[in-house]
């Protein structure tokens, strides 16, 4: 069974408050099951899964995570998604992009956890408070204060939870986090290493040493995979003409867009979208955009 399509996930906060500010909490279980179209549902909200019952898996930007007790994941903004398992039940706490500061410290872009003992406890705390208080008085501005912040406390615990060393100097880390941010903001509209380093401010050789140090990748190779992995979302997620997303990536000609997807994923555009996510909906191998 694939659940999909809940307006905590996919759309809004819900209705605990106003858009801007709105803490919502909701079960999997909840989700609508829709077996006939096993879509991934791409994010407008931020989202925290803690699984509270049974065995799965939870799938997020074309990566499988194991779900069972005691598995936290992280989602942001733009990120596709669904649960597997009909037994799998989790806990979600949704909430708007701009709701927290933005200094906020973070563990990177780190998707999954697997809590145990003391820090299991802790964050299954953190939670079972936020969804006590999240079904209070949401309209009220120190109910809204209150979750912000129990918020913010929950994802510092998780900040604070050993992750894998990351390789390369702290020069090199610093230059490709930079590289990662440019990205975001600029990735439709060129993938050129040089236009990067020149708003970094440093030498395209810097770039790639920074890239090959911290990923095992080049620079071109990061750039590429991170327009590769938007086309993945957008042909699995959305209805859009594959000519339309391929000019929102920045290709003027459907041909290089064919190309481009072709050559990092081994799937055309086309064939992606009408049986490439539904094979690994099968969990059939599916080549990847290699994204780091």
């Amino acid at each position: 069974m694939v659940l999909t399509g809940h307006p905590l996930a996919a759309v809004t906060c819900g209705d605990s408050g106003s858009a801007e500010t709105a803490v919502d909490v909701g079960r999997l279980r909840d989700l609508t099951a829709e077996p006939r179209t096993p879509r991934p549902v791409r994010l407008r909200t931020h989202l925290l899964l803690l699984v509270t019952a049974g065995h799965g898996a939870v799938e997020v930007d074309f990566r499988r995570y194991p779900g069972r007790p005691g598995s936290v994941l992280r989602l942001r903004p733009g990120q596709v998604w669904r649960a597997r398992g009909a037994r799998l039940d989790a806990t979600l706490v949704s909430w708007p992009a701009g709701l927290l500061d933005a200094r906020l410290p973070e563990a990177g872009d780190r998707v999954h956890w697997q809590l145990t003992g003391a820090d299991e406890d802790a964050v299954v705390t953190e939670i079972t408070q936020l969804t006590v208080d999240a079904a209070r008085r949401h309209d009220h501005g120190p109910a809204r204060e209150l979750l912000r912040h129990a918020l913010a406390v929950l994802l510092l615990r998780l900040a604070l939870q050993p992750g894998p060393d990351r390789t390369g100097s702290e020069v090199e880390r610093a230059t490709f986090d930079r590289l990662r941010e440019e990205v975001e903001c600029s990735y439709m509209r060129t993938r050129r290493v040089e236009d990067y380093a020149a708003r970094i401010g440093c030498s395209v050789r810097t770039l790639t040493r920074a890239c090959l140090a911290t990923t095992g990748r080049s620079a071109k190779q990061v750039i590429d995979d991170r327009v590769a992995l938007e086309a993945m979302r957008l042909l699995a997620a959305t209805d859009d003409p594959i000519t339309l997303i391929g000019r929102r990536l920045g290709f003027t000609e459907p041909t290089n867009f064919g190309r481009f997807f072709t050559r990092e994923t081994g799937w055309s555009p086309g064939a992606f979208r009408s049986d490439g996510y539904q094979r690994w909906a099968d969990a059939a191998p599916l080549p990847r955009p290699r994204h780091g």
